[in-house]
């Protein structure tokens, strides 16, 4: 039997979200915020901006209107970037069943509270809803979720059969869902992996080798895991799919918008310049300075994310950034 879903969100990931569960039988409409993308998507079924290659089935209503994406429907999937989640949920509250499910696939905090997206949902919907809402991470490529090509996430939520109702809705040949209790831990590895993945890039774009990077994956993850503790995440999310897995992905792979990023700030452009120069969205710029003063509210040492907050938002180079992390006191690895 198939599911009611409105799909919020067309940029990269919507449009993965939508193209897989639409070839999988489900009535999906697609809101779309911009004019140009809209027109795109009526006219070819298609994003070229985002994921080109990838057409829509005629099944999916794609719409601007957003009482008609999300009315009525039994799952809503927040595909939007962080920044932009708080108003457009906002806008959508009044039209949502009590019914309805939120599956959150933004990764993301808010910039001015550092709230998480649970805590902004909660918000906007009131704590007692926060029972049917579930968060979405794991480590995934828009591009390749829509071509069908294996992978696997992780669905969170306060109540069991809340994760078990989505891991079933989302859940393909090529795509496998296992739940979590853990929806800080599962938030959280979302957001702090951008931030490294940044990093990354700058360690590769100044040709310092494997080991570096290497390094910075495992020292990251120490981070990450340091903070999203301290937030009261389980440390076993961390190692599994969306904490290590989503870090290893995104600094590593070549379709990384956050890796991307760094390698063109080791080329010595402007941090600017390279958001003005792509439509794609890269979290890690934002999360960079929201993860940083998160870390500083706990009194928690998390080196990589200052030296990126340095290199940002201080005008700090790269190769004193690394100088730094290099030239640190030595101390014990597990400390």
């Amino acid at each position: 039997m198939s599911s009611s879903i409105g799909v919020i969100g067309a940029g990269g990931w919507g449009i993965a979200l939508t193209k897989l569960l639409a070839d999988k039988g489900e009535q999906v409409a697609l809101w779309c915020h911009g004019s140009e993308n809209y027109r795109e998507l009526i006219d070819t079924r298609e994003n070229r901006s985002y994921l080109p290659g990838i057409v829509l089935p005629l099944t999916v209503q794609i719409t601007r209107a957003l009482d008609e994406a999300v009315a009525g429907k039994q799952l809503i999937v927040c595909a939007v970037p962080s920044h932009a989640a708080q108003p457009v949920m906002s806008s959508a509250a009044s039209h949502l069943s009590r019914q309805a499910k939120i599956l959150c696939g933004t990764k993301g905090l808010e910039e001015q509270s550092l709230k998480t997206m649970g805590e902004v949902l909660a918000g906007i919907f009131g704590a007692e809803r926060s029972e049917q809402h579930a968060f979405l991470s794991g480590p995934t490529f828009a591009i390749e979720v829509a071509r069908g090509l294996p992978a696997a996430v992780t669905v969170a939520a306060y109540v069991e059969n809340v994760a078990t109702d989505i891991q079933e809705i989302l859940s393909t040949p090529s795509l496998r869902v296992y739940t979590s209790k853990d929806v800080v831990g599962v938030q959280m590895g979302g957001v702090i992996k951008n931030v490294i993945a940044i990093a990354a890039g700058i360690s590769d774009g100044l040709g310092l080798g494997y080991n570096a990077r290497a390094a910075l994956i495992t020292r990251g993850l120490a981070e990450m895991t340091r903070l999203a503790v301290r937030m009261g995440a389980d440390p076993m999310t961390l190692a599994g799919l969306p904490g290590l897995g989503d870090l290893i992905l995104t600094c590593t792979g070549d379709l990384s918008r956050n890796r991307k990023v760094g390698i063109e700030i080791a080329q010595g452009k402007d941090i600017q310049k390279i958001i003005q120069g792509t439509k794609m969205v890269a979290e890690g710029v934002r999360n960079t300075r929201s993860v940083y003063l998160l870390a500083r509210q706990f009194g928690l040492e998390m080196p990589i994310v200052e030296q990126m907050y340095q290199v940002l938002y201080e005008q700090k180079t790269p190769s004193a950034a690394v100088r730094d992390l290099m030239q640190r006191s030595l101390k014990p690895e597990l400390s």
